[in-house]
């Protein structure tokens, strides 16, 4: 297994370990947080399972899943969580999906996570397209993808089941062609 270290000006990701529970709670079990995501908050139980899957995924090959501990680069501390999905059927093409703690949130710090994903997922991981699917009421992520390069490309009608009952998802992408690191 390669273990994943990447660091940006702000922002660092590191492959999540169990001392991350705590922290990955604090976004995961947000309701502020989880608000578009197509789950309701997640108890600190659940969120332990989330880490060792993560790191059960770690050690396949190929890997296909990086669920990976967002860091301030100046303290190092945990503000957020960051995963990218390999498709099995297309192996150039990745899934994203991020969240962040709220007292991070109109920083630009979402904005500077995507380019800092687009870059690993390109650079390091050699895929060839990454896109991403975001509530359509989630403006903030709407601007962080567009700021970061990512293209929007449509609507999927009734694509997730939420809490609250069916959702359309807005779907982004970026192309390894296309794509100017920022």
């Amino acid at each position: 297994m390669r273990s994943v270290h990447v660091n940006g000006s702000r922002l660092g990701l590191r492959d999540v370990t169990e001392a991350d529970v705590a922290a990955l709670h604090a976004v995961y079990g947000d309701p502020a947080v989880t608000e578009h995501m197509p789950f309701a908050p997640r108890t600190l139980d659940e969120v332990d399972r989330i880490i060792r899957d993560a790191m059960e995924a770690a050690r396949a090959d190929p890997r296909r899943l990086y669920v990976l501990a967002v860091t301030d680069a100046g303290f190092g501390d945990v503000i957020g969580v960051a995963r990218l999905h390999i498709e099995a059927d297309h192996p150039h093409s990745a899934e994203i999906g991020l969240g962040l703690r709220p007292d991070q949130w109109g920083r630009g710090i979402g904005t500077d996570l995507i380019k800092l994903l687009l870059s690993f997922g390109f650079r390091q991981v050699g895929l060839h397209r990454i896109w991403g699917a975001r509530s359509p009421a989630n403006l903030p992520a709407q601007l962080a993808m567009l700021t970061a390069g990512m293209v929007e490309e449509g609507r999927i009608r009734h694509h997730v089941l939420t809490p609250a009952g069916w959702r359309d998802s807005i779907v982004h992408s970026a192309i390894a062609d296309d794509w100017v690191s920022y």
